[in-house]
């Protein structure tokens, strides 16, 4: 009765149950532990030269490079949201108090519309302008509350958001430090040929660093540029929307528009034509340009995946992952082409095609003559 079927059968289970529980137990660090791995990914070439030049030793190579982790993204970081914050706490304030309306500022557009636009609207009578103007204006109202309740939540989580930093330096390190023997364990462990496994971690990395380093640059370029033309404009807030312009940037194709379009609409509407103009040019020929020249440099060069395929998988992976989905998305749809593209490869093929697309694992670092 006590088979060897029977026995991996159970062991099978085992593995599955105590993997979910696992899973389950970890889920509130989720965050934390996904964006160690992606920052361990990102520094590992640089902790790997450092490694050659300090002799070999991997504790001071991590340390090193968490360092320098915490110098060029952590730090600006905490400024950029410390910044934000309180600019989304005067907006609020505003908003609130009736310093600023919303609703006034769509009347002034609505106002400076053409009589043509108007009896247009009239002839069809399939909705009066008043409505179109409360609806438009609950939802601008709606969504600047919702935008600065975001941004002031994050102010008032300091101790949440401290602890998931804390947690993510802290697995920084081992990932840096141990990060060889993790990929050598993962590859022993799972259930498939070597060069397979060899093949999807190699595209799973690739698709990552690329996705991360060449959406954060699109975005940290929208946002300033953004921000400094708001700011030469003297729209309130420059920092708090040239944040908002860099994270709508990690949508393709229409991120920061969602910004500044309305921002244009507004300054010509009410008088600031030539403003208006400029921003849209600013908006649609520089910004629209940078991401329409650095995005595919960047992504999809380095991931190999059609541009159709990486707009729709980073939205679908905002939509589910949230902020996290920009970089769990494009890396679900190349896992996905990847693995379909072994499916195809067979028999004598298989070797040739997988030597020519992974890389050879890359040797120790090799300690320096005396």
């Amino acid at each position: 009765m006590n088979s060897p079927a029977l026995q991996r059968a159970v062991f099978l289970l085992l593995l599955t149950g105590v993997t979910v529980a696992f899973c389950w137990v970890i889920s509130p660090f989720f965050g934390a532990v996904f964006w160690a791995m992606v920052l361990a990914l990102m520094f590992m070439p640089l902790q790997r030269r450092l490694c050659i030049r300090l002799r070999g030793h991997d504790t001071l190579a991590a340390i090193g490079t968490l360092l320098i982790c915490l110098l060029i993204v952590v730090v600006p970081l905490i400024f950029i949201i410390g910044a934000m914050v309180n600019e989304a706490a005067a907006f609020s304030q505003r908003v609130r108090s009736g310093g600023l309306d919303l609703r006034a500022y769509f009347q002034q557009v609505v106002d400076a519309l053409p009589s043509w636009v108007h009896s247009l609207m009239g002839r069809f009578g399939v909705v009066s302008l008043q409505d179109v103007m409360d609806k438009v204006s609950a939802a601008l109202v709606q969504g600047g509350q919702a935008l600065t309740t975001r941004a002031l939540a994050i102010g008032q989580n300091t101790l949440l958001l401290m602890v998931n930093l804390g947690i993510t330096l802290y697995l920084l390190f081992f990932f840096l430090r141990d990060g060889r023997d993790l990929a050598r364990m993962i590859r022993g462990a799972v259930p498939m040929e070597p060069a397979h496994t060899n093949y999807l971690l190699h595209k799973f990395a690739t698709v990552v660093r690329a996705t991360v380093k060449g959406t954060v640059v699109v975005a940290l370029v929208q946002g300033c540029l953004g921000g400094i033309a708001f700011a030469v404009l003297g729209v309130g807030g420059a920092v708090l929307w040239g944040v908002t312009m860099a994270v709508l940037s990690l949508v393709p194709a229409v991120g920061s528009a969602l910004v500044w379009a309305p921002v244009a609409i507004y300054l010509m509407a009410t008088g600031s034509v030539m403003s208006g103009v400029g921003l849209v040019a600013w908006g649609a020929g520089v910004m629209g340009m940078v991401d329409n020249l650095l995005r595919p440099i960047l992504v999809g060069k380095e991931t190999k995946l059609p541009d159709f395929l990486v707009l729709l998988s980073t939205i679908g992976g905002i939509s589910i992952f949230g902020l996290n989905g920009f970089v769990i998305g494009p890396a679900i749809a190349a896992l996905f082409v990847a693995s379909w593209a072994l499916f195809s490869v067979t028999g004598d093929e298989a070797p040739a095609a997988l030597a020519a697309s992974a890389p050879a694992p890359a040797p120790p670092p090799q300690t320096p003559e005396p």
